[in-house]
């Protein structure tokens, strides 16, 4: 159970720094619908209700998937507090551009420096990571069902960003593709 509040740390800091840090932003030119983007946040929310709360462990939902380590939990934490880093890395070199939501904004450029020189959705991809450390460290099926919705609205809204961008920035973010990762970095 002490896994549980190891990981609640990384993501209260993260919480906090999204907070703060969306009050400073570009003014939105363009984003996508309501319905797009209500469907992709129900996807997460019942992703993250069903990874961090105990009330989703029903019958075989709350079995272990692994008998628990203290390797497989500490691994589990460690990959929570990398993802938040990565995350919160990729923020701070969207800077003003970030938004919750798929969108352009005003004067919109495409960031290459930090981890987006080497994957081009990195806030994501650290999301993920986290949400899996976190589904090791609590180690019950409900955790895979919750990982994996997650996974698929950050899928999904990463593919709607790359329309966005290719619109946006044509050529420049093409080439950008062959040279960076999707989810995962590209060495």
């Amino acid at each position: 159970m002490i896994w549980r509040y190891l990981i609640a740390g990384p993501w209260i800091v993260f919480v906090a720094y999204w907070a703060i840090g969306a009050l400073k932003t570009r003014r939105t030119i363009s984003k996508e619908s309501f319905v797009s983007r209500y469907a992709v946040l129900l996807l997460e929310v019942l992703g993250f209700f069903t990874l961090f709360s105990g009330a989703a462990g029903i019958g075989v939902l709350g079995q272990p998937v692994f008998p628990q380590t203290f390797a497989g939990a500490a691994t589990g934490v460690v990959f929570t507090w990398i993802g938040i880093a990565i995350a919160l890395w990729a923020r701070w070199h969207l800077g003003q551009y970030w938004s919750a939501r798929v969108t352009l904004k005003e004067d919109h450029k495409l960031i290459r420096t930090g981890p987006y020189a080497h994957f081009r959705h990195p806030i994501y991809s650290g999301l993920d990571l986290a949400t899996v450390g976190g589904a090791l460290a609590i180690d019950e099926w409900r955790c895979v069902v919750g990982v994996g919705l997650i996974v698929l609205g950050y899928w999904i809204k990463a593919k709607k960003e790359e329309s966005m961008l290719t619109v946006q920035c044509g050529e420049v973010f093409e080439e950008h593709c062959r040279t960076t990762g999707f989810l995962f970095p590209k060495v």
